[in-house]
């Protein structure tokens, strides 16, 4: 593969990554009159992060689940719309998201570990 060819692969995948970073700041603006409740519910182990980008419910609950499913169903919005734009599969923006928020989840917050525990980040 030639240079020119390796240079604009790595700057597509350098775009593509700085457009899921956005998605996850666009996802909580979206949310913006829920953001003190996802916050609430992260700071009290009622939800985390999920390798594959999605919000899980720790705790259930009535309220934390219409949460999760909101949080979760504009995140999927956002995640297809992004597969679509940069021709990749939902496999691809999922896995990147997820490694995304959780990279970016809090000292203290739950993430799903790859044993299928919750665990303190």
């Amino acid at each position: 593969m030639n240079n020119v060819i390796k240079h604009s692969i790595k700057h597509s995948i350098k775009l593509f990554i700085r457009k899921v970073c956005l998605v996850l700041v666009a996802s909580t603006m979206a949310f913006s009159a829920w953001a003190i409740s996802i916050d609430q519910a992260k700071q009290q182990g009622l939800v985390g992060e999920l390798a594959n980008g999605y919000l899980g419910v720790v705790v259930a609950s009535d309220e934390v689940s219409s949460l999760v499913t909101m949080v979760n169903k504009k995140r999927k919005d956002i995640y297809l719309n992004l597969a679509r734009k940069n021709k990749i599969t939902m496999q691809q923006v999922t896995k990147l998201a997820g490694e995304k928020s959780i990279s970016k989840t809090q000292a203290g917050h739950l993430i799903k570990n790859a044993a299928g525990q919750w665990v303190k980040k």
